[in-house]
């Protein structure tokens, strides 16, 4: 992502997009995984699309971590700290908020990310390191998702609240506030406590505020959902504010829930796929919830040998990534020659950073995402003599793993190490890297290197995914659980392949012997003794997936669903009863 040059404009009524975490660059350590990337490239689909949207996310002084293996797996962690002077344009702005009774100034630092057509979306990175500060409060907004909850609560605090403070002081007037996950959710109440000021509005409070907030939920996983004890609000926040959180309906048993806070004001929500977006309804069925699937920014994500593919074949794709579809006119000699240009880059990558020296023969299949048990990173190694004797009757195999731990996920970081073990097991068979430090460079580098890309999640908590996207883009079909956007993405032998049946319920060694069985009869023979066939395969998911699961799209939907102004007549009869039922006190 590359920054424009400084504009003073700002639009005069935006969308104000909050996010804790907002992948900019690798060298922008602002950003632990999914969430972060999406909003990235969410923000620049905006740009592109000449979106009136700012984004509000935090600084991350300290990043989220780097990370170091030794020989047995074990992950070392350290802070992955970065200047913001030297790479971001400093506010003048200042804000300050009530923290546990005391004030706490609010700086911020803007970059700015240019669109295809020339518009710009300003992303405010709020933080607390100023002279002004006690040394307690300059380190708040330091560590992505650092400390106890107490700082947790701290820094949801910045982002909501100072959020709000810094768009009020920076002239700006939000037509939409959209809450990018729970994490946000505290500016409901900044908006609530600001709302009896305005006395020219016969309409309750609440109403007002739910009319100008949207809501997306990322994660079916329980764990995700921030919970505050009650007494830690009100230590925090004041009384203020938590009688509104108490008043809210979203303080159940003592503890505040940030999803149910956001949920409570919000005038729309969405899931981040349509499995998802059943299942959250599910888990909140007091609430409409819709679904966007999301997508990823193509000209950030496609490999230079497949974007000049596309620029031969399906010019105007950069602007339009429905010209992908255009794809299907790529002769497959020319897709596999690209592909194995963004191949050769990786396998020089990978000697670099291991010395090890991959066969390009091989067929290299990727894994690389957040480290969580849930994820499974290990089930294609539940039966290794299995995967040792495909290997040796199926043709040349190679695996390459990433992702970071957690610094407190126990069961991530053990996760981590049993894929280490499982590649000293196999070395003589099958090769088993797990690259260090994952980061968006390495990410452009697998998703368009690898030949297929394996998704094993343990249904049904993928919420989405768009790891399996980005490959799809550059050609390389998946290996995937029928969860999260693979539902929507799977043609069987079209765009890649299934493990496992439909059900919403995952079993592993069922799940495992269709991993295997899919490698051994179907994918390895084609890869190795029918090259043009496994060709054809990639340029399906270019065609049918490439051109679809894209932030284009996810933006529009955006703008069209969740920010358009709706009118009541206009609302689904679902949420007009729905709104009746809460006016009553249900």
């Amino acid at each position: 992502m590359t920054f424009a040059q400084s504009d003073s404009r700002l639009p005069a009524a935006p969308v104000a997009y909050f996010c804790m975490e907002v992948a900019l660059s690798s060298e922008i350590p602002t950003y632990a995984g999914g969430l972060g990337v999406l909003a990235g490239d969410f923000l620049q689909g905006a740009a592109d699309a000449s979106v009136a949207l700012i984004a509000v996310t935090l600084v991350h002084r300290k990043g989220y971590l780097r990370q170091r293996l030794d020989t047995r797996g074990r992950q070392l962690d350290r802070s992955a700290e970065w200047q913001p002077e030297t790479r971001l344009e400093p506010v003048r702005e200042r804000v300050a908020i009530s923290l546990e009774g005391r004030v706490v100034h609010v700086g911020a630092w803007r970059a700015v990310i240019p669109g295809v057509r020339g518009s710009t979306v300003s992303v405010y990175l709020l933080d607390t390191d100023v002279t002004d500060n006690q040394p307690e409060d300059r380190t708040i907004t330091n560590a992505l998702y650092g400390g106890d909850q107490r700082n947790r609560l701290m820094q949801e605090a910045v982002l909501g609240l100072g959020g709000v403070a810094l768009l009020r002081a920076l002239g700006v007037t939000p037509r939409v506030y959209h809450m990018n996950e729970g994490h946000a959710a505290l500016l409901t109440l900044a908006l609530l406590a600001d709302e009896p000021k305005l006395v020219d509005h016969a309409a309750p409070p609440a109403d007002r505020v739910r009319e100008r907030c949207v809501f997306t939920t990322h994660t079916p996983v329980p764990a995700g959902h921030d919970r505050f004890p009650i007494s830690l609000v009100r230590q925090v926040l004041g009384p203020e504010l938590s009688a509104l959180a108490q008043k809210s309906g979203a303080v159940r048993t003592g503890v505040l829930n940030m999803t149910a806070l956001a949920l409570r004001y919000s005038r729309y929500v969405n899931g981040v796929a349509m499995r998802h977006g059943e299942i959250a309804a599910r888990m909140f069925p007091r609430y409409p919830i819709s679904a966007i699937t999301n997508g990823v920014h193509a000209v950030t994500w496609a490999a230079p040998p497949m974007a000049q593919l596309y620029d031969k074949y399906a010019p105007g794709w950069r602007h339009d990534n429905l010209y992908l579809r255009y794809a299907i006119r790529c002769p497959l000699d020319e897709i596999r020659e690209a592909h194995m240009s963004a191949k050769a880059e990786l396998i020089a990558a990978v000697a670099r950073r291991t010395k090890a020296a991959l066969d390009p023969r091989a067929l290299l299949i990727g894994f690389a995402r957040r480290a969580t048990p849930y994820k499974r990173a290990n089930l294609i190694f539940h039966d290794v003599a299995r995967l040792r004797s495909i290997a040796r009757r199926s043709g040349p195999l190679h695996l390459l793993f990433a992702g970071k731990a957690h610094p407190q996920d126990d069961g991530g970081k053990q996760m981590i190490e049993s894929v280490v073990a499982a590649a000293k097991a196999l070395r003589r068979d099958v090769t088993v890297l797990y690259l260090e430090d994952y980061d968006m460079a390495l990410a452009k580098q697998m998703v368009a290197g690898v030949d297929l890309w394996l998704n094993t999640p343990r249904k049904p908590m993928e919420a989405s995914g768009t790891s399996g996207m980005k490959a799809a883009l550059n050609g390389v079909p998946s290996l995937s659980v029928l969860d999260g956007w693979w539902v929507e993405g799977h043609i069987e032998s079209v765009t890649g392949w299934r493990i496992g049946d439909e059900s919403l319920r995952s079993v592993d060694a069922k799940e495992a012997e269709s991993l295997y069985r899919t490698l051994e009869e179907i994918v390895l023979p084609m890869f190795h003794t029918r090259p043009v066939a496994y060709a054809a395969v990639m340029r399906a998911a270019i065609v049918h997936n490439g051109s679809f699961f894209t932030a284009q799209r996810m933006v529009a939907q955006y703008v069209e669903d969740a920010y358009r102004a709706v009118t009541p007549a206009e609302q689904p009869s679902s949420i007009r009863s729905q709104d009746r039922s809460r006016r009553r006190g249900r």
